[in-house]
């Protein structure tokens, strides 16, 4: 399925957006979660960059992506300054959203141990493109 890719102008910015499927608006949008091990990059480790799939900046580097054998991608780091922490409306858990345009990308949590860094940023894979280098 081919997308369409819209520029809206906003004031002197153009803004490049995705028209999104129906369940990546769920996922996105409403705040959404895909069936573990279903998502495309779950075992997907190519050299590139993973960016926003509503905006297209840039959030993870390949090279931050491990095997958490959680069913989702998982990053013990993302690209400074892309990713914004969010109390979840559960009040437990702590979403992460694309700091340029709010898109809900999944949870981030600390302490578990998996890599030196000590966390994982647990990725939707339909909030994600990837780019290869």
């Amino acid at each position: 399925m081919k997308k369409l890719l819209i520029l809206l102008s906003i004031g002197s910015f153009l803004m490049a957006q995705t028209i999104l499927t129906d369940k990546e608006r769920y996922i996105i949008e409403q705040k959404g979660t895909e069936a573990p091990f279903s998502g495309k990059y779950n075992d997907f480790y190519e050299d590139g960059v993973y960016h926003c799939k509503k905006c297209k900046e840039p959030l993870f580097k390949s090279k931050a992506k491990f095997n958490s054998k959680s069913g989702w991608p998982s990053f013990d780091d993302a690209i400074e300054g892309a990713v914004k922490e969010l109390l979840d409306k559960d009040g437990y858990r702590t979403e992460i959203v694309c700091a340029n345009c709010g898109a809900h990308l999944g949870h981030v949590f600390k302490g578990e141990g998996f890599t030196e860094k000590n966390i994982r940023h647990c990725v939707n894979s339909l909030s994600l493109e990837f780019v290869e280098e």
